[in-house]
């Protein structure tokens, strides 16, 4: 009975750490271990995922010891990833609920809410009224909270004459302990974030026209793509995490 508590409790860690990882970081932890890199050092690769959790569960697997087998694991999980195939879904919004044939992209809160392990999005305006307000705020709250990175306009959240939208501080703050990053200078010009997408567990990729507003996800006439592709979904939050540094500054 021990044998088979241990072999379940091995498959169910294996299972874990597949759905934790992206394609570039199974690939860049297998490269270091094939390359002679210890396991504490091959897991400085991680970028995303939790380096303690990944850690807990390469122990539990039994695989820690075992740089060839894992290396060989990871290379496994690399290729599930990149191979998966694309499904795409257009997202509506229009005045009356007229979209009928898709989703609407009111339904992006319930996505983001679906969120095991992470959520990047970018947006230009981020309003309370909209159903990402509470939803982020409720995945980072979780007792197993969900990695959240959020890119948003300097300029859009400064107040206007009769209007004074949350500023990027009280946004953090909501979000606490996400990061939570602001455009800056760049080249002389203060960068404009007109980038809006969201990145749901390294899978989902949604692109919209859409902002972070009541009227852009019930009122407005607003087109987006929901793309179902691992590799393409890694490929847009790898660009902005590149490009971060160059463009914004952290505020949490």
């Amino acid at each position: 009975m021990a044998s088979s508590n241990s072999r379940l409790e091995r498959s169910e860690a294996l299972r874990q750490l597949g759905g934790l990882l992206t394609a570039t970081e199974a690939g860049d932890l297998a490269d270091r271990l094939e390359a002679g890199e210890s396991l504490s050092g091959a897991l400085g690769a991680l970028a995303t995922a939790p380096k303690q959790t990944v850690g807990t569960l390469l122990r539990s697997s039994g695989l820690g010891a075992e740089p060839t087998a894992l290396a060989g694991i990871l290379r496994a999980i690399q290729g599930a990833r990149l191979a998966s195939t694309t499904r795409l879904e257009p997202l509506w919004t229009m005045p009356g609920h007229l979209a009928q044939t898709s989703p609407l992209t009111s339904s992006v809160p319930s996505l983001v809410q679906a969120a095991t392990t992470s959520v990047t999005c970018s947006t230009y305006n981020f309003q309370q009224t909209s159903g990402l307000w509470d939803a982020l705020h409720e995945v980072v709250r979780r007792p197993q909270p969900v990695m959240v990175r959020v890119y948003m306009d300097t300029r859009a959240a400064r107040a206007k004459e009769n209007w004074r939208p949350p500023s990027t501080a009280e946004i953090a703050e909501w979000l606490r302990p996400a990061a939570v990053f602001r455009t800056i200078e760049f080249d002389g010009h203060l960068v404009r974030n007109h980038a809006k997408f969201l990145v749901i567990d390294h899978r989902f990729l949604l692109v919209t026209s859409a902002n972070f507003s009541h009227s852009a996800e019930f009122h407005n006439v607003e087109f987006g793509i929901k793309i179902d592709n691992p590799s393409l979904a890694e490929s847009v939050e790898r660009e902005m995490r590149r490009a971060e540094d160059d463009l914004c500054e952290r505020i949490s």
